[in-house]
């Protein structure tokens, strides 16, 4: 490996912070075979338009997590089939369906945060995040279900050193380590989210139609899934649906708290309205909060790794077939250029002004941009809007809220913690 894989593979925050501001905007990780992690928009661009003549990799972390046949990272016609059946299912009405189910959970959330007084912030967007999306895909939030999910997810995920030992001490699997019982556990939850995934295609009344009965309807352009492949789904749509949905709502709690003004201007929108947040168009100002969140702080770190089908001409550069391309959403979001003093917080970067897709990719780009992009906007929205209507919160150790990652992803700190107070004007 050389010092550059290492310091991206092992030293991943200080390495991107060394090249934040950098107007190269390409940076060669060398090796066999050849990578390069880009920042430049123009290039950014050009790999979103592209994207058909480029395969998605599968990830070293994620995979083994997600399924070898998880619609994450599948390409050709079997990614745009799913593309089509969960893109429909989480766009227009089905998304409308599913508004009051996001307010029933924020609002039972935000009971039992100002029950308790103080929170963990990350912990408590993730059970908030994982029941909403539990809903959405299998009908349910069943805290017996989803909690052993969770469980299963921080075993690897909640800090450095996990992911570290996850990743590269996978020993045979007849051999007592932590990678046998992570296997172990996956097909023990496997199992598990199968039975609720049928028992929802078998549901019926007045509840929105779940992701989960689209999955196992037979239907083109899908037609019937096996069980692995009907696992793998699940479990992917499980995690990708509230890991990174819950860092953004974290982090966009987090830095109101650190900008009262800020703060105070939002909460005078919401008075003004009775809009609970649904729609962005009712809070201009509270979407362009959440939109800052998303720049400063992007939950996904990268925009996943394409390696080309085709030779390349980018950047002045002939990138050959097989280069591995990485568009990096931290960097392009921190470009002084683009957006000047990118350290500060500051919503009025987007009041009244779209960003093109290449400066601003917190749900990654062309053909393989986040499906739940979506409905994650509308949560974000919809719970900042409830927590900021009844909670006053203070954070009691601002220095967690850093970055640290999770995977290829990255939250605050696993121990920022807020103390909680009922709001009144």
């Amino acid at each position: 490996m050389t010092l550059d894989r290492y310091r991206y593979a092992l030293r991943t925050m200080s390495f991107l912070g060394s090249l934040a501001g950098e107007p190269a905007g390409m940076v060669e990780l060398r090796g066999e075979p050849r990578r390069l992690l880009v920042w430049d928009p123009e290039a950014i661009g050009a790999i979103f338009r592209g994207a058909r003549q480029m395969s998605m990799a599968s990830s070293q972390t994620l995979t083994p997590l997600v399924g070898d046949r998880s619609l994450l990272y599948l390409n050709g016609a079997r990614h745009m089939a799913y593309r089509k059946v969960v893109g429909n299912a989480l766009r227009g009405r089905r998304l409308s369906a599913y508004h009051d189910t996001i307010s029933a959970t924020a609002h039972t959330a935000v009971e039992e945060m100002l029950e308790a007084g103080r929170v963990r912030l990350p912990d408590w967007t993730r059970r908030l995040t994982l029941g909403i999306v539990g809903r959405v895909l299998l009908g349910t939030s069943d805290r017996e279900l989803l909690e052993p999910f969770t469980g299963w997810v921080e075993s690897v995920l909640r800090s450095r050193h996990r992911t570290l030992v996850y990743r590269y001490l996978r020993v045979h699997h007849a051999l007592p380590s932590p990678w046998r019982t992570f296997l172990r556990q996956r097909a023990e939850l496997g199992s598990a989210l199968l039975d609720a995934a049928r028992a929802s295609a078998c549901g019926g009344g007045e509840r929105p139609a779940t992701l989960a009965a689209d999955l196992l309807s037979g239907a083109e352009p899908l037609g019937a899934l096996d069980d692995e492949e009907l696992q793998d789904q699940i479990i992917s749509l499980l995690f990708a649906g509230h890991e990174t949905t819950a860092s953004a709502i974290a982090w966009t709690l987090y830095w109101l708290e650190r900008n009262p003004a800020i703060q105070h201007e939002v909460r005078g929108e919401l008075a003004a309205t009775a809009a609970d947040g649904s729609d962005a168009e009712d809070v201009p100002l509270l979407e362009a909060v959440c939109k800052e969140a998303l720049r400063i702080s992007p939950p996904a770190m990268v925009a996943g790794h394409r390696v080309l089908g085709e030779d390349l001409d980018l950047l002045d550069q002939r990138m050959p077939k097989g280069t591995r391309l990485t568009p990096s959403i931290y960097l392009v979001h921190r470009r002084p250029d683009i957006y000047p003093d990118p350290h500060r917080f500051d919503p009025g970067r987007f009041i009244g002004i779209r960003r093109p897709a290449q400066e601003y990719l917190p749900f990654g780009g062309g053909i393989r941009r986040c499906l739940g992009a979506d409905l994650a906007s509308v949560e974000l929205r919809m719970v900042t809007a409830a927590v900021l209507r009844r909670v006053d919160l203070r954070c009691v150790n601002p220095r967690a809220g850093v970055p640290h990652l999770r995977g290829p992803a990255m939250g605050p700190g696993a121990d920022l913690t807020m103390e909680v107070r009922r709001w009144r004007r």
